[in-house]
C-alpha cells in the first residue's frame, strides 16, 4: 500500500475526531444557533455534491468540488436561515471564483493547466452573471421536511447544465483538443445538472435537518464520527501488526 494513502487516510481520521467532539460540545458552542449549525450544513452539502460528482466525474474532482461547494453554499444557506438579506455581489463573485476553481483543479490532472484555469474563469464569470440576474443557492429559500423544486430552480438548472456543456466545448476548441469533445461536455454538462438538481430539490429537508437536529442525536453522531476516526487513524498500526507492505 502506497504510504501517501496512508497518510491521507490518518489525516482523515483525525478531520472526523475533531468533526465528532465538535458535535459533542453542542451546547458549549451555542446549540441551535451556534456554529454547529453550520458545520451541520457544510459537512452535509459537501457529501452530497462530493459523492454525486465524484461518481459522475471523478474522486479528485469529487472531492476538490464537494469541499468547496459545501463550504460556500453552506455559508449563504446559514445567512438566508437567519432571515438576513443576500450577500453583496462581490462576496458572491469571491464564492463563485471558490466552486469554480475547485472545479478547474480538479480537471487539471486530466486535461492540464491551461484547460483548467479557462475552464475555472470562465463558470466564474457564469456564476456571477447568475448571481447578478438573481439566481443564487437560496433562491426560493424554504425549511421544510418535504423536498420540492420551484420552476424558477429548475429553469436555473437547466441554464447550468448546458453553461457547462457550452464551456465545455469553448475550452476544448479555444484551449486544448479534447478526444471526443462533445462526448465530454456533455458529460460534464448533465452531471453538474443532475448534480445541482438533486442538491435543490433535497435542499428544504436539509434546512429543517440543520435547524432542527435533537440534541442526543448531535451527541450520538459526534460519538459516530469519533469512532469513525479511531478506525481510520488505527489502520497505519494494523498495516505494521500484520507486515503489510507500505511503498
Amino acid at each position: 500500500m502506497d504510504h501517501h494513502t496512508i497518510a491521507g487516510i490518518s489525516i482523515a481520521g483525525t478531520c472526523l475526531d475533531v468533526l465528532g467532539s465538535l458535535y459533542l460540545a453542542y451546547d458549549l458552542l451555542g446549540g441551535q444557533h451556534g456554529p454547529l449549525r453550520l458545520l451541520t450544513r457544510a459537512v452535509t452539502y459537501s457529501i452530497i455534491f462530493g459523492i454525486g460528482y465524484g461518481l459522475g466525474l471523478g474522486l479528485f474532482l469529487g472531492v476538490a468540488s464537494g469541499l468547496a461547494t459545501g463550504i460556500t453554499l453552506s455559508i449563504e444557506m446559514n445567512r438566508a436561515a437567519r432571515g438576513l438579506d443576500h450577500y453583496p455581489l462581490r462576496w458572491e463573485a469571491f464564492f463563485s471564483a471558490i466552486r469554480g476553481f475547485a472545479f478547474g483543479a480538479g480537471l487539471y490532472r486530466s486535461l492540464g493547466l491551461e484547460f483548467a484555469i479557462a475552464f475555472a474563469v470562465l463558470i466564474t464569470l457564469g456564476q456571477v452573471f447568475a448571481y447578478s440576474r438573481g439566481m443564487r443557492p437560496a433562491t426560493d429559500y424554504e425549511a421544510s421536511r418535504r423536498a420540492r423544486i420551484t420552476r424558477r430552480q429548475f429553469w436555473g438548472t437547466v441554464v447550468r447544465t448546458v453553461g457547462y456543456v457550452v464551456t465545455a466545448l469553448a475550452c476544448s476548441a479555444l484551449v486544448r483538443r479534447v478526444d471526443h469533445a462533445w462526448l465530454f461536455a456533455i458529460r460534464i454538462g448533465l452531471v453538474t445538472g443532475l448534480v445541482t438538481g438533486i442538491g435543490v430539490t433535497i435542499t428544504p429537508y436539509i434546512e429543517y435537518y440543520a435547524d432542527h437536529l435533537p440534541e442526543r442525536r448531535m451527541g450520538a453522531f459526534g460519538i459516530a464520527l469519533i469512532l469513525c476516526g479511531f478506525a481510520l487513524q488505527s489502520v497505519q498500526y494494523w498495516l505494521a501488526l500484520f507486515d503489510v507492505r507500505i511503498t
